[in-house]
């Protein structure tokens, strides 16, 4: 990859070095950017902004949260980390948790979250607005050979949660949380449809009715 002056694109996957694309990454243009390396190429997207991807960002959240406090599952969240495995992968995935006996396995001091020293997160979402093709490909062939647990995508258009259980290097569709036991996905996406419609305190009571009971 030739370094210039001109403005790398975004949104699209472009052939460098790691040494390169740590290169780009520091450019202050891209300070709020969020970026992925994987196979010899990296991506970098615009911070996305908007009510609708920073709702259903919340949502996804909070209802997490307050699933694990019901259940009382050990749980730590994190928003719009960086995660590297030196040379050769690096993302930052919209959401990411530490879920069980990991939650607690990252120090608070920790900035970048060094995948050589960290396990990887347990479970990873991206936000999909205008990004669902590239989330459903090549992040989650990332995330599989980073060795998530789970992948979610949530859906933003079609009011859709798309979730994986990764494991072995591959990826399968499930309906039903595997480190979150008991949390079905159905409902999380009967959540973001009430958001279309009411305010979220409305929708996180209604939620902790269902957790509930």
């Amino acid at each position: 990859m030739n370094q210039t002056q001109t403005k790398l694109p975004t949104d699209t996957w472009i052939t460098a070095t790691w040494s390169e694309y740590i290169q780009t990454i520091e450019d202050p243009s891209y300070e709020k950017a969020k970026s992925y390396y994987h196979n010899g190429k990296f991506r970098i997207e615009m911070s996305p902004l908007g009510n609708q991807h920073g709702r259903d960002h919340a949502i996804i959240m909070g209802a997490i949260v307050l699933f694990a406090a019901t259940k009382n599952i050990a749980l730590n969240g994190i928003d719009n980390c960086t995660y590297r495995k030196t040379g050769f992968r690096a993302a930052q995935p919209d959401a990411s948790y530490y879920i069980g006996e990991n939650a607690d396995v990252v120090p608070w001091e920790t900035s970048i979250i060094n995948l050589d020293i960290y396990p990887p997160p347990t479970l990873v979402i991206e936000v999909a607005n205008t990004s669902l093709a590239d989330d459903i490909g090549k992040k989650r062939l990332l995330y599989e050979a980073l060795n998530v647990a789970e992948y979610w995508i949530v859906d933003v258009q079609n009011v859709e949660i798309i979730a994986f259980a990764i494991a072995n290097g591959g990826s399968r569709k499930i309906d039903q949380s595997q480190v979150l036991p008991g949390l079905a996905i159905s409902l999380l996406e009967e959540a973001l449809q009430r958001t279309r419609k009411t305010n979220q305190t409305q929708v996180y009571t209604w939620l902790l009715q269902q957790f509930q009971s």
